[in-house]
C-alpha cells in the first residue's frame, strides 16, 4: 500500500514563558498506509495530541518533516491543500459545533470552502448517513448526548470529503456507550477508504486499528499490529499501560488450559473463540 502520512525524525519543542523549550515530541519516523487504520496511544504528556496537530499543520516541526501525501507541512503554499486532505476531529464535542441546528453545523466547512449549495446539500446528506445521525439532521445539538455531538461533529469533517481523519481522543468525554459508538462510526468510515489515526489512552480502543504505536515521553517505544503490541504486557505497564481486558482474559484462560488464539484483540473476538471451542 501507499504512504498516505509520513513523518520523518519529528522534533517538536515547547517555549515556555521563560524562553526555556520543552521536548515533546523527539526525533519520531514512521508512515501511516492509505486507507489503514492506526492508533497512537500513550499516557498524558506522551506528546500525543502535540503528534496530531503536527499532520495537520496547526503545528509545524522543530525540525524534521511531516509529509501528507507528498505535501510538507511546513510549506505555506500547501498549507489549505493539506487542511482539505486532512480533518481533525477534537476531544470535547462542544468545542466543535458552531451552529444551533444539526444540518447546518455539517455544512459549515463546506460553505466555507465555496462549494456549490446543492453539491453541500448531498454532501450533508451523505454525512450524516455515515454517522448514523440523519433523523437529527433538524435538532438542536444541545439536545444530543455527548456521543450523538461527537458523531455530528465527525460528520462535519466527513462532509469536508477528507482523505484522513485524526481523531485527537475523540471518546475521552464521552460514557462506555458513547464510546462505543464512536468508535464504530470510525471504523465504518476506515471500511469506507478513509485513512484513520485514532489518539487514545484505551487500550480496547487501539485494539480494534490496523496498526498501533505507542508513545512516551515524545518518543516510540513501540510499534507494530495490535497482537503483537498486546503480547509484550510487561512492557506496556513499564510505560504505564495495560493489555485490554478481552486479551488479559484470553491470556488467564489459556493459563487454564483453553486452547484459544494468541491474536485475541477485543470481547467479541474471545466470545466467538470460546462458543468455537465448547
Amino acid at each position: 500500500m501507499t504512504a498516505f502520512l509520513e513523518v520523518q525524525n519529528l522534533v517538536f519543542d515547547y517555549i515556555k514563558q521563560d524562553g526555556t523549550t520543552v521536548r515533546a515530541i523527539n526525533n519520531i519516523s514512521f508512515e501511516v498506509e492509505q486507507g489503514s487504520f492506526t492508533a497512537i496511544i500513550g499516557q498524558n504528556g506522551s506528546g500525543k495530541s502535540t503528534l496530531a496537530k503536527n499532520i495537520n499543520a496547526l503545528l509545524l516541526p522543530a525540525s524534521g518533516r511531516v509529509l501528507v501525501d507528498g505535501l510538507d507541512t511546513a510549506d505555506p503554499a500547501s498549507l489549505w491543500e493539506i487542511r482539505r486532505r486532512v480533518a481533525m476531529v477534537f476531544q470535547n464535542p462542544d468545542n466543535q459545533i458552531v451552529s444551533s441546528i444539526v444540518e447546518d453545523d455539517v455544512a459549515f466547512g463546506p460553505e466555507n470552502l465555496g462549494i456549490d449549495p446543492d453539491e453541500i446539500r448531498r454532501r450533508v446528506s451523505f454525512a450524516l448517513s455515515a454517522v448514523e445521525m440523519e433523523e437529527y439532521r433538524k435538532k438542536a445539538p444541545h439536545q444530543l448526548s455527548g456521543g450523538q455531538k461527537q458523531r455530528i461533529a465527525i460528520a462535519g469533517a466527513v462532509a469536508m470529503q477528507p482523505a484522513c481523519i485524526v481523531f485527537d481522543e475523540p471518546t475521552a468525554m464521552l460514557d462506555p456507550r458513547g464510546r462505543g459508538e464512536v468508535l464504530d462510526v470510525i471504523e465504518r468510515l476506515n471500511e469506507q477508504g478513509i485513512t484513520c489515526v485514532l489518539i487514545t489512552h484505551f487500550m480496547e480502543e487501539a485494539a480494534r486499528a490496523d496498526h498501533v504505536i505507542v508513545l512516551d515521553e515524545g518518543e516510540i517505544k513501540m510499534d507494530g499490529q495490535p497482537a503483537e503490541i498486546f503480547r509484550r504486557p510487561e512492557k506496556l505497564r513499564e510505560l504505564s499501560l495495560d493489555v485490554p481486558p478481552a486479551v488479559q482474559m484470553a491470556h488467564l484462560l489459556r493459563q487454564r488450559g483453553i486452547d484459544l488464539p494468541e491474536d485475541i484483540n477485543g470481547t467479541e473476538e474471545l466470545v466467538r473463540c470460546l462458543c468455537r471451542s465448547q
